[in-house]
């Protein structure tokens, strides 16, 4: 991918406007046409162009603005502010500019510009006004599932270099390590799951800390597997001794497992063993027979397919069109004492879960991400999760679900609060529960709107909606009332 660099404005030889020989989108769409594009084609050209320059690796940007001299995303931003000050002196008509620079050279002007205009204080109180990072060089854990999909493909991709920060990704074994680490302050944010930041903000399984969640990684993207020995068993109500896994207790997989067997009869604390087990060894315990089941993040449902242990024996999606799973989270303190770092994570993170949602970079999505460093996958396997076209290990066919996983940054308080009352219903929380007041403190909906609308992306107009989980609504508005229409509940 390349970028069309800015034209030097000292150089008399160089256009910095559309001319015969541009090669822009919307110039090579005249030409090919024939006839002079309408206003409306015009737009739409330039903002194809403009598309091909968002998403693009720092080696990359370097390659495509080495002819100009430009080297860094800093140079780049200086070549802007002497291309926006030159135009101005010049009433933006470049041919004016242009013939100047060949009638007193370009070491004349630039001498005499620089009497008059302190270019260096210009250029870096432009750079102030945008916010410099108090820190570039983060450190950001990911346990390796695809939910962590954008955080992890942001560091190969190049969406954190497109902001100006110095990214590790480090590989963590499990949600307890992650919440630790971060809690420590070893790293600066994290991939977590969904109920984790509402569970650290309330002091439930940990000390209590506040978090804030700026987005979800992405919806769907789960399964129930069964060890291949129960294919005769697909009848919940039959399931009673089964042992099943989940990640963590505070995860969505744990809550969205109790509520489905929950749902058919059985107790999830006494007609079942649910079991804390990190994603990577879910596949070896079901082998081992120490599982019957489990209800994990992929690639580890497809992966015990590939495997021949296991099979689907349901997608979350089909108990909950759209649930949130994953998500980016991080102490409140850090967006605080570093908010213009903060928001240039928080730009970068919008910015790759918006790539991930595309279908047609699913393919290359999977191949970044698949490798040892990252999810230590076959990319077959990590593939047909992203592209939704993959093998059940129980019939003889090619399903095709584009939206077995999908990615939507943007952090429902109706889901926190969905949450929130599976947390109580469950023991995790106990007392009064100020539902609203702590879904709209951890899940920072209001702001993640702000910087999709900014990024050209477009956020709901609300921050609340109806859900619908196994054909029975949620009201957010009538939490208790929800959490009393069960039966089994503790």
């Amino acid at each position: 991918m390349s970028i069309k660099s800015l034209g030097n404005p000292f150089d008399g030889d160089k256009s910095l406007t559309h001319t015969v020989n541009c090669k822009c989108e919307s110039c090579c769409a005249e030409k090919s046409s024939m006839v002079p594009l309408t206003d409306k084609e015009r737009t739409i050209a330039l903002e194809k162009q403009a598309e091909s320059m968002e998403t693009v690796s720092s080696k990359d940007f370097n390659k495509s603005t080495t002819d100009e001299g430009l080297k860094s995303s800093d140079d780049y931003f200086d070549r802007a502010i002497e291309s926006a000050l030159i135009r101005g002196i010049f009433g933006h008509n470049d041919a004016s500019r242009r013939s100047f620079l060949k009638l007193v050279g370009t070491g004349t002007f630039a001498s005499v510009l620089s009497t008059m205009f302190p270019m260096n204080d210009l250029k870096a109180q432009a750079k102030e006004s945008i916010g410099k990072l108090e820190k570039k060089k983060l450190k950001i854990g990911f346990v390796p599932i695809t939910c962590a999909t954008p955080i992890i493909m942001a560091k190969p991709m190049g969406f954190y270099d497109k902001y100006g920060l110095d990214v590790d990704v480090i590989k963590t074994a499990g949600w307890a390590v992650a919440r630790d680490k971060s809690l420590n302050g070893e790293y600066d944010a994290s991939h977590m799951l969904t109920p984790m930041p509402l569970a650290m903000t309330m002091g439930a399984g940990s000390i209590a800390e506040p978090y804030i969640m700026p987005t979800v990684e992405n919806i769907n993207g789960q399964a129930i597997v069964l060890h291949t020995k129960h294919k005769n068993k697909r009848n919940p109500k039959d399931w009673k001794g089964f042992k099943f896994g989940v990640p963590f207790d505070y995860s969505m997989h744990n809550l969205l497992l109790r509520y489905y067997v929950a749902e058919h009869g059985l107790d999830p604390d006494k007609d079942i063993q649910i079991r804390v087990v990190p994603p990577p060894e879910m596949v070896a315990n079901l082998r081992a027979g120490n599982l019957d089941g489990y209800l994990s993040p992929d690639p580890f449902n497809q992966r015990a397919v590939y495997e021949k242990v296991g099979f689907l024996h349901m997608l979350t999606k089909d108990i909950w069109e759209g649930h949130p799973c994953c998500a980016f989270a991080c102490p409140l303190k850090f967006a605080q004492e570093m908010p213009n770092t903060f928001g240039a994570l928080f730009r970068s993170i919008i910015d790759a879960t918006e790539f991930s949602a595309k279908a047609e970079n699913r393919a290359d999505i999977a191949k970044a991400i698949s490798p040892k460093n990252y999810l230590n996958q076959p990319e077959v396997v990590v593939r047909q999760v992203l592209t939704g076209r993959y093998v059940d290990g129980l019939e003889r066919k090619v399903f095709n679900e584009p939206d077995r996983i999908d990615f939507d940054p943007f952090p429902w308080h109706s889901m926190a609060i969905w949450i929130l009352t599976q947390m109580k219903r469950w023991g995790y929380v106990k007392g009064d529960v100020d539902y609203k007041a702590i879904a709209e403190q951890v899940y920072i909906a209001t702001d993640t709107a702000k910087v999709m609308k900014e990024l050209g992306f477009e956020p709901p107009k609300t921050t609340y909606k109806k859900h619908t989980i196994m054909g029975k609504e949620f009201d957010y508005a009538k939490p208790e009332e929800y959490i009393n229409s069960f039966s089994i509940k503790r």
